[in-house]
């Protein structure tokens, strides 16, 4: 199981989504990889980006695909649809020369969220039929909802697509009270497709959107016991798991010491359920 760090938790408007900031900030995480959130700023020069990736070695086997391209879906115009599947591709592109292996999709996002999911579900078929020209895995992501509710949206989507794979945010899932739904077994088949997990710790009450940061683990009211004695109880093989907890201030400046702390706690709850399932043989 790889933990992965968000490089949207290292790079963002405060200093100025500057990529080239990985160089020196990459070798003081102690992570297993990244996942490249990606901007439309870098579109224009995307092959530079690639070959950034290429020349400092990092591990990117997830790509988080540009957020705009849910909000895009909703408005069910051919003009928006068409500008969607533009941005998809060129992620894909990214995704694939930077080998990654596996997208994460805001299927919905921004203010109009899931305002308009048949327009949405709609649109994940052109976008599969994108991700599974480049060889890519597809996970829609449990994003939140001003509407319905992401369990809610995530069933729908498997009900049209019974083979759609998604992402499952702790975070997400906490922000509508969502996350013990996860171990039902009336859920199983969430618990069958999910091939990622966000893992993000939340502070908030249900669906409080003036506490929607994303916390370090550890620091809101997620029960990560009990997250991962479920997920050591999957046994899945190659799982990943992002971090992506902002760790840059107002001023743009990035405190990896945030994000190690996160790393090191994930590998403790890995490694205390491997030593109980020894113990159980």
């Amino acid at each position: 199981m790889s933990i992965l760090c968000s490089t949207g938790a290292l790079i963002g408007r405060p200093n100025n989504r500057d990529y080239t900031l990985l160089k020196n900030l990459t070798p003081r995480l102690t992570c297993d990889g990244f996942e490249l959130m990606i901007y439309s700023d870098w579109y224009p020069n995307s092959d530079k980006l690639i070959d950034f990736t290429k020349e400092i070695g990092i591990n990117i086997p997830v790509i988080h695909c540009e957020k705009l391209i849910g909000e895009l879906l909703s408005s069910g115009t051919i003009e928006d649809l068409n500008t969607a599947m533009h941005y998809f591709r060129l992620n894909c592109e990214i995704a694939k020369g930077v080998e990654a292996e596996k997208l994460v999709l805001h299927l919905w996002n921004g203010l109009v969220s899931d305002s308009h999911i048949e327009n949405n579900i709609s649109g994940y078929k052109y976008l599969r039929e994108i991700a599974d020209e480049y060889g890519l895995m597809l996970l829609v992501e449990n994003v939140v909802c001003n509407v319905g509710d992401p369990m809610q949206r995530c069933y729908e989507l498997y009900e049209a697509y019974p083979d759609a794979s998604f992402v499952f945010d702790t975070k997400m899932a906490a922000f509508h009270c969502q996350e013990e739904l996860l171990y039902e077994d009336e859920n199983s088949w969430l618990q069958d497709r999910v091939r990622h997990y966000h893992v993000n710790d939340y502070g908030g009450g249900y669906k409080d959107w003036s506490n929607l940061k994303v916390l370090p683990i550890g620091e809101g009211r997620v029960d990560f016991d009990k997250f991962f004695t479920y997920v050591r109880k999957k046994r899945h093989q190659n799982f990943t798991f992002t971090v992506e907890s902002t760790a840059f201030d107002k001023t743009g400046v990035v405190h990896t010491e945030i994000l190690n702390g996160c790393f090191d706690r994930i590998r403790k709850y890995l490694s205390e359920r491997s030593n109980s399932d020894a113990q159980q043989k």
